[in-house]
């Protein structure tokens, strides 16, 4: 544990932008990168993205929008990714666009809609792809427990319970 506000910034992190990707990302970080990550972590994540008065979904879109107006295409793929995990529906993302292009300018928008509209598949797929990994893992979890039960247990018979009347 680094501090309070790293733990909190790391699994702030996780949850917005895949614990897959931030692991990867603090993995591949050298001597150079590393200290920039945990500050990272620490301040943007662990002391803003946890604050309240904004929730997560908001703190997306404005996150989005943003990074359109800084014409920083990397930053808009991760941070749609993490606005779709927040909630953020394909037609509240078409309005950000559209809201953009009239405050962020033509071309920062038009770049921005056609990296959304290609990295929007991909990211679903992937989205989707972590969720039925998760979803066999705890069935996978759930067998083992299973079998791991005495055999007079799982063959156990159900009580036969009375039930009332329906009226």
């Amino acid at each position: 544990m680094k501090n309070k506000a790293f733990d909190d910034g790391l699994a702030m992190r996780k949850k917005v932008l895949g614990a897959a990707y931030v692991e990867k990302t603090l993995q591949d970080a050298d001597e150079l990168l590393l200290p920039f990550q945990e500050l990272l972590t620490e301040f943007a994540w662990g002391s803003v993205w946890t604050r309240p008065g904004l929730s997560l979904k908001t703190r997306s879109m404005l996150t989005v929008a943003m990074c359109i107006a800084l014409n920083r295409p990397h930053e808009v793929k991760l941070h749609l990714r993490g606005a779709l995990r927040n909630g953020c529906t394909k037609v509240e993302i078409r309005e950000l666009l559209l809201q953009s292009f009239i405050y962020c300018g033509g071309p920062a928008s038009v770049d921005a809609a056609n990296l959304i509209r290609t990295a929007l598949p991909e990211i679903e797929a992937e989205e989707k792809a972590e969720k039925n990994k998760a979803r066999l893992a705890r069935g996978s979890k759930q067998s083992a427990a299973k079998e791991k039960m005495p055999r007079a247990v799982k063959s156990a018979p159900k009580a036969k319970t009375q039930s009332a009347p329906v009226s």
